[in-house]
C-alpha cells in the first residue's frame, strides 16, 4: 500500500480560529475535495498539489517545530507548535490516519479541520476534530452526516460557518434538536467575502432569497438570543491580506 499524500503545502503560522486561535500552528494542507461551499477560500487546494510520502510530511513538520524544541523556552505549552490537518478535505485521502497517528506519537497537538461530509469515527481519539455542519447558505447544506455526531467528544468543535440571517437561525435550530451544547465547544464563524482572486467560477452559488448578514447583526443575535457559542473571526484574514497563501 502507498505511504504517500497530495499536499498542497505545509507551512507555519498563528492559529487563526477555534478555541486554539491565536497558537503557533504548523498547517498541513492536502489536495482534493468533494465539497463546493459557496464562501470556500482555498479553492486552489481542489487541484494543487505535489505527492509526497508519509516521512517527508513528517520531516518538515519536526523542521518547522525545530524553533520551539529550544530548552530555555519550555513552557507549560511545550507541545507548540499545534498541528492542524486541513484542505481541501482531509479525510479524502485514506493516508491522513496514519499520519494524524504518527503526529500524536510524536507528541504534537493535532487538529483536523473536517467539512462534516466524510466519517471521522477512525481518526485517533488523540486528535481534536474540527467538524463543519454546513448551513444553507454553503449551497451543500445536504452534505452534512448528521450521524458523525454520535462519535464527537469534549475534545472536538463543531464549526457553524454563517453568512445570511437563515445560516444562523438553520444553527440555533441544530444546537437545540441535536443538544449540541453539551457534546463540545460550538463555533459560529463569520464569512469574510472572498477577494477576487479568491472567487473561484466552481464554486457553488448562494441559494436564492437568503439575507446576507453583518459581523456585528451575527455578534449581536448570539448575545440576544444568549447562545452558547463561540463567535470567531478568521484572525489571519485580519493580520495579512485575506487572498494570502502559506499563513
Amino acid at each position: 500500500m502507498s505511504d504517500t499524500l497530495v499536499v498542497n503545502e505545509i507551512y507555519l503560522s498563528l492559529q487563526g480560529e477555534s478555541t486554539f486561535a491565536g497558537l503557533p500552528c504548523i498547517f498541513i494542507r492536502l489536495t482534493a475535495c468533494d465539497l463546493r461551499c459557496s464562501y470556500c477560500d482555498t479553492a486552489y487546494a481542489f487541484t494543487e498539489g505535489k505527492k509526497k510520502t508519509l516521512a517527508e510530511v513528517l520531516e518538515k513538520v519536526h523542521a518547522l517545530a525545530a524553533p520551539f524544541k529550544n530548552p530555555s523556552l519550555i513552557t507549560r505549552h511545550s507541545s507548540l507548535p499545534l498541528v492542524e490537518l486541513t484542505g481541501g478535505e482531509p479525510l479524502l485521502q485514506k493516508n491522513t490516519l496514519p499520519l494524524m497517528r504518527s503526529l500524536g506519537d510524536d507528541g504534537f497537538t493535532v487538529l483536523i479541520e473536517t467539512s462534516g461530509a466524510h466519517d471521522i469515527s477512525k481518526v485517533d481519539p488523540r486528535v481534536h476534530r474540527i467538524m463543519d455542519l454546513k448551513c444553507p447558505a454553503s449551497g451543500e447544506v445536504e452534505r452534512n452526516l448528521f450521524s458523525n455526531i454520535p462519535h464527537l467528544k469534549a475534545t472536538d468543535e463543531i464549526k457553524f460557518v454563517i453568512g445570511t440571517h437563515e445560516d444562523y437561525a438553520w444553527a440555533k435550530q441544530q444546537i437545540a434538536a441535536h443538544k449540541l451544547a453539551s457534546i463540545c465547544p460550538l463555533l459560529f464563524s463569520w464569512v469574510h467575502p472572498l477577494t477576487p482572486e479568491q472567487q473561484s467560477k466552481i464554486l457553488k452559488k448562494v441559494p436564492a432569497g437568503l439575507t446576507p448578514i453583518s459581523r456585528r447583526e451575527l455578534a449581536e443575535k448570539i448575545i440576544a438570543d444568549a447562545l452558547p457559542v463561540r463567535f470567531q473571526i478568521q484572525q489571519h484574514k485580519i493580520i495579512w491580506p485575506p487572498e494570502q497563501r502559506g499563513v
